[in-house]
């Protein structure tokens, strides 16, 4: 009996030790791979880090914006590479292929679901750090970017030569160029130019197969595809081309804050009406947020109406009085400043140099560590009562860490069509919503409270916005909505859930660019653009 129990176990222990082998052997052999790679040999060390390089942690923690997924049970990658050059990039998709292995690529690391740098099942990350150049042709009014560069860079370089030209990116200024643009990206030049992805007029592709592509290589197809279809579904974007507009020397900002006791409701009742129909120089959202009354201490709900203008302050005060009189907007509330400064103004790094956007790790104050965040579109104005109701849920203490903004749409985004880019979200929208709850870290054993509060807030909000698709908003991913079960076949049927919520009709004509760049679906995660084989079951 004792020979049979000990054979027993030696063959148990064998299978262990198998298996343990081959679950650790794809990390092996991608790593002897990679380093037997003509193009990363010389360059390994300071390229491809594993846990047990001493710089792995820094790497992996240091681009991470939302700490929900920085905790010790969140999935950690079994390599990241920050590749120099291009053919680094190719290498790492070839190395990964051959030992099944799952990539994420990574550019700012503001995505809101963490997708850049999560997987449920084994997986590496592509880290474009080192892929940030920005180069300015101010004559041409073009500018070539690199996907790891961060919106604060380029704003800064097209600064640098021009205080008469921009770019119709976002106001977060760490966030990163490739995720940007792959999700459309909005800022406050929206209304007058269009998305950050309307103004892209060329890119470089690297596809699953390590060919670098331009548009006219990769087809109007792709390249409409990757301009607002989400990142990580079609390849690795290496840069952008993107074309810049013309703002005038002197733009003008308000910010003027309304409580509940100050006719907040009845501002934001009358604010659905005027502000979607404003002239298109100007850009006006809503931001809100429990703060304490200063008259007796209870909690209230502060309405901060924020306004940019391509415009003198005399002409932003006379529209005021002309549109929005209720408001009560006066030559004292509003300042005069560059384009570039509005990014800082409205950035909330108030107070600081313009050099603050070069630094990609800069936290702002305002901003807590772990967040979670959801969004709608509002086609209809919400009556006052459906107000009130948004407002008293802002009583409870997990509130005090939530903001709720509202921002317009109308201007050039009622003269885009749907169809042109994936991003479908235009006319027939007065404004965006987006539902935004934090914490510390340290309260992240409470952090179902405050996910569930800011659950809650979207369920009631049901009656009062898009429906069928209830729509949402790429860049602010919300896996709450759908996700796709990697290792099923019918992926499809579950991405046609969410697909349609981001894309609407736009979804099928990604699933068409998906099937032709990536048949396979190297590129994947939970909620990526699923190829067609995966419809048809085969």
């Amino acid at each position: 009996m004792e020979s049979q129990y000990i054979s027993l176990m030696l063959a148990f222990l064998f299978a262990a030790f198998l298996s343990l082998s081959s679950a650790t052997l794809p990390h092996q052999n991608l790593l002897h791979c990679l380093s037997l790679s003509s193009n990363l040999s010389s360059s390994f060390a300071r390229v491809v880090y594993t846990p047990d390089s001493s710089s792995y942690s820094s790497v992996l923690e240091s681009r991470i914006r939302n700490l929900r997924f920085s905790t010790p049970d969140t999935p950690k990658p079994l390599v990241i590479v920050t590749p120099l050059i291009t053919s680094h990039i190719q290498a790492t998709i070839r190395c990964s292929r051959e030992h099944g292995l799952r990539v994420r690529i990574r550019s700012g690391g503001h995505d809101y679901e963490g997708l850049s740098y999560v997987s449920k099942v084994p997986f590496i990350v592509i880290d474009l750090i080192n892929f940030r150049s920005v180069d300015v042709d101010v004559e041409n009014r073009v500018a070539w970017v690199q996907s790891g560069a961060i919106l604060g860079e380029l704003y800064y370089k097209i600064a640098e030569k021009s205080r008469t030209l921009a770019f119709p990116g976002g106001i977060c200024h760490t966030v990163g160029i490739g995720g940007h643009l792959s999700g459309g990206g909005y800022g406050t030049l929206f209304r007058k130019y269009g998305l950050a992805a309307d103004n892209v007029i060329d890119a470089r592709l690297i596809d699953v197969n390590g060919r670098i592509l331009d548009r006219q290589l990769m087809g109007e197809d792709v390249f409409w595809a990757i301009r607002g279809g989400g990142g990580g579904s079609f390849g690795i974007v290496l840069s952008w081309k993107l074309k810049l507009v013309p703002v005038p020397p002197t733009v003008t900002v308000f910010t003027v804050g309304k409580t509940l006791e100050q006719n907040a409701i009845k501002l934001i009742h009358k604010w659905q009406y005027v502000a979607p129909r404003l002239p298109h120089e100007m850009y006006f959202d809503i931001s809100l947020n429990q703060i304490n009354s200063t008259r007796d201490g209870k909690k209230t709900v502060l309405a901060s109406f924020i306004a940019f203008f391509l415009g003198r302050t005399d002409e932003l005060v006379a529209l005021m009085h002309e549109r929005f009189p209720e408001l009560g907007i006066t030559k004292k509330d509003c300042t005069e400043m560059s384009w570039i400064e509005s990014i800082i103004y409205l950035g909330q790094i108030r107070n600081q140099p313009l050099e603050v956007l070069l630094d990609r790790d800069f936290q702002s104050p305002l901003t807590l560590p772990s967040f979670k965040s959801k969004s709608d579109y509002v086609k209809e104005p919400i009556p006052e009562i459906g107000l009130k109701g948004l407002w008293s849920r802002f009583s409870v203490k997990e509130a005090e860490s939530g903001v709720i903004g509202f921002f317009s749409y109308g201007g050039k985004m009622d003269e885009i069509p749907e169809s042109s880019t994936p991003f479908p979200h235009r006319a027939g929208n007065l404004y965006k919503i987006i539902y935004n709850v934090g914490w510390q870290q340290q309260d992240n054993i409470n952090s179902d409270n405050y996910i569930s509060w800011i659950r809650r807030i979207y369920s009631y909000m049901s009656s009062y916005v898009s429906k069928s698709p209830r729509e949402a908003y790429i860049n602010y991913r919300d896996l709450d909505i759908g996700t796709n079960n990697e290792g099923n076949t019918t992926s499809y049927a579950r991405a046609s859930v969410w697909g349609r919520k981001y894309f609407r009709n736009n979804f099928d004509r990604l699933v068409l660019a998906k099937t032709m760049i990536d048949p396979e679906n190297f590129f994947r995660h939970e909620q990526s653009i699923p190829p067609l084989w995966k419809k048809q079951g085969h």
